[in-house]
């Protein structure tokens, strides 16, 4: 259920123009910017010699184009100063509260520059369904399964115990209106501190006078919150996500991060100078083994915390990389250092409110920072240099125009490609009428019957292809599964061989994990290869349509494939499993066993129960949504090329007369001509579409 609340009579939208210095490190992103303003005039030429079907398609994709906004996640620990970071980076200081218990930590999404209707509201929140606080509120959520499974029977008092104390809280604050609120969504038009903090900020003792203002009367029960602002400082939309922080009480929002990282571009790791990757943190070093390398950015930040960055900074780098490598995390990552709260002082114009330790942090880490021209930048152009987001900006950039971008821009160049070819076709028609030809040799129920059947056929043999590379993809994980369960098992054993059951036996997961990753690795292959194969195969029956329907020669058309759709990184596969856990639990399970027999069966049953949900996430849940983008694509190349259809069929029915009307170029060769330097400027290379993939 939606709900629009009405816009405050004194809030305005939070919009400002930026000072130029937030401009620093954008340039990647400028040159995107002028690639896609480069392909929106190319499309615009196409549109103005095509006719009315092709005008209509070329408005759709310049609209598609003006929407690109890839979205880079933000995880990190609770106190990294992943929020602050974020406001930086946004533009806007103070915009999220950075001091939100785990309860009331949201995903939160800034639109940037994201084009929108102008009655569209500027900020959406939604709650938790009835399901999803169910779960939480009956069971613990995940931690409770967690509990539940190892027998730990204290540790599940004292989460209901928390959990009730919390539901009770929570109901008192909103009353018999809170059962009705699960569900809905919450829509405004304006947007200031005091909503935000209404939605995603701890509050307490909240008096009946000021209900209306509560500070975070919403904050338990928000599952989410997108939030649409300007950036003046950005040349292009793009999307931040300030995800909850990954020592999340109760890892009640664990699933929420994991789906976040699957839909976004980009990862940027938070850290905290002084504790980089501490024990604590290997669910962070899970959840980036998944995604490429290349895909994440890790910042560390509260530089302005260290007592000697010259100095901690390299030892600071050298033992991140170290333990990064020990656990199998991103190969040669980008690593930033930086201070947000030195960004958002900056920003905020209130540089006099850095404390005074901070203050030397920043003049001694301004002698070992490698920035070039340092020594020639105002004091608001060093402070906003020396605080990282110029390099953090510089390094979404060059991943975003070189994956994401690119990637965008050659799919619509192949699309335009198409449409050109269809009418370099429809072009030919004119010389072909000239000479009164017969133009075409099927009539139109037959056209309609063979497109049918080429788009009944296209999508069967999509369906049969992918249905072979996910039952692979199944057997590996099966099996993998398996041989992770018998070798867990060979190991139980040989430890109660050897140390008895008076010593609790611990045993990684990782090594699942890594089996689970590589069939995933396949299985993505798999896809990309036997996806545009079809699609070849699609293109050539569509090129072979074309010659039976009219009498033009394929001499000078041919048809673009599609871009393969993006698969997903497996990023299930960090999900915290009992393995993961080293507390009491663990003991708990450990100790409620008697005899060898009774610790090798109960073994496997807790972690088949643990990790089998993990598995049909992989085998189900991810492989159909893979299924239902590749199809998509499918439908969309088919309908586009129905389109050039109709053109050409509609140009072959009207007099010679009015093709030279319609093209506005009475010449053959100037057609021929245009068309060319029309496809020059798409500059189709399939081998960048791959690299970008």
């Amino acid at each position: 259920m939606d709900m629009s609340l009405p816009t405050s009579d004194t809030a305005e939208p939070v919009s400002r123009t930026l000072p130029e210095f937030t401009k620093l490190g954008t340039a990647p992103l400028q040159g995107l910017r002028q690639d896609i303003e480069d392909l929106q005039e190319t499309l615009a030429d196409i549109q103005a010699i095509g006719g009315d079907a092709v005008s209509r398609k070329i408005r759709l994709m310049q609209h598609e184009l003006d929407g690109f906004a890839p979205a880079v996640t933000f995880i990190g620990q609770i106190k990294s100063g992943k929020t602050t970071l974020v406001n930086a980076m946004a533009g806007h200081p103070g915009l999220l509260p950075a001091d939100v218990n785990p309860w009331t930590s949201v995903v939160t999404s800034i639109h940037l520059n994201v084009p929108r209707a102008e009655d569209a509201p500027v900020a959406s929140f939604q709650f938790f369904d009835a399901g999803e606080w169910d779960h939480l509120v009956q069971n613990g959520g995940r931690i409770g399964e967690l509990s539940e499974r190892t027998g730990a029977d204290k540790e599940m008092e004292r989460l209901r115990a928390q959990v009730a104390e919390m539901y009770e809280k929570t109901k008192e604050r909103l009353g018999r209106k809170f059962e009705l609120l699960l569900g809905q969504t919450h829509h405004y038009k304006h947007l200031d501190d005091a909503l935000v903090q209404r939605y995603v900020c701890l509050g307490d003792d909240f008096d009946t006078a000021s209900a209306a203002e509560r500070q975070g009367q919403f904050a338990d029960i928000t599952k989410s919150a997108d939030l649409y602002l300007s950036a003046s400082n950005l040349p292009i939309a793009c999307t931040l996500r300030d995800t909850p922080g990954m020592n999340d009480t109760f890892l009640m929002r664990e699933q929420i991060t994991i789906r976040s990282i699957r839909d976004s571009k980009i990862c940027v790791v938070v850290l905290s100078a002084h504790q980089a990757l501490n024990s604590v943190d290997m669910g962070l070093i899970r959840m980036i083994s998944n995604v490429k390398s290349r895909q994440v950015v890790i910042f560390v930040n509260r530089v302005d915390e260290l007592s000697n960055p010259a100095e901690q900074i390299p030892e600071v780098r050298d033992s991140l990389l170290r333990t990064l490598s020990d656990h199998g995390g991103p190969e040669n990552p980008t690593v930033i250092f930086g201070s947000a709260l030195w960004a958002n002082a900056v920003l905020a114009d209130d540089v006099d409110s850095i404390p005074e330790d901070s203050k030397a942090a920043l003049s001694n880490y301004a002698k070992c920072a490698e920035i070039d021209g340092l020594d020639q930048m105002t004091q608001d152009e060093m402070i906003w240099s020396l605080s990282g987001v110029p390099a953090l900006h510089n390094a979404l950039g060059q991943r975003i125009t070189e994956s994401a971008g690119e990637k965008a821009l050659q799919a619509m160049r192949r699309r335009a490609a198409n449409i050109v070819s269809g009418l370099r076709a429809s072009s030919s028609i004119i010389s072909l009428k000239a000479n009164s030809t017969e133009m075409m040799k099927v009539s139109g129920p037959e056209i309609a019957m063979m497109m049918e059947r080429i788009s009944i056929e296209a999508k069967t043999r999509m369906d049969k292809a992918l249905d072979g590379v996910f039952e692979s993809f199944g057997e590996r994980v099966d099996q993998a599964h398996s041989r992770f369960l018998s070798r867990a098992l060979d190991a139980l054993l040989q430890h109660l061989e050897r140390q008895g059951d008076n010593e609790v036996w611990n045993y990684s997961p990782d090594g699942l994990r890594m089996l689970m990753r590589t069939a995933y690795q396949v299985m993505r292959k798999g896809v990309r290869k036997h996806v545009t194969a079809e699609f070849a195969a699609t293109a050539d029956q569509l090129a072979h349509a074309y010659g039976q329907i009219f009498d033009v020669t394929q001499e000078n058309f041919s048809i673009e494939i599609p871009a393969s759709p993006d698969v997903p990184p497996p990023v299930t596969l960090a999900q915290t499993i009992v393995l993961d856990v080293k507390t009491s639990w663990w003991k708990s399970w450990w100790g409620s066993r008697k005899g060898y027999r009774a610790f090798a069966s109960g073994f496997r049953d807790l972690i088949e129960s643990e990790t089998s949900p993990m598995v049909d996430e992989l085998k189900i849940d991810q492989t159909n949504d893979i299924r239902a983008l590749a199809q998509e694509a499918l439908e969309q190349f088919l309908a586009e090329q129905r389109m050039v259809l109709e053109d050409i069929c509609t140009k072959s029915q009207i007099s010679i007369e009015d093709l030279h009307g319609l093209f506005g170029v009475t010449s053959q060769e100037e057609r021929e001509e245009l068309f060319d330097i029309i496809f020059e400027e798409l500059d189709i290379d399939l081998d960048d579409m791959e690299e970008a993939a």
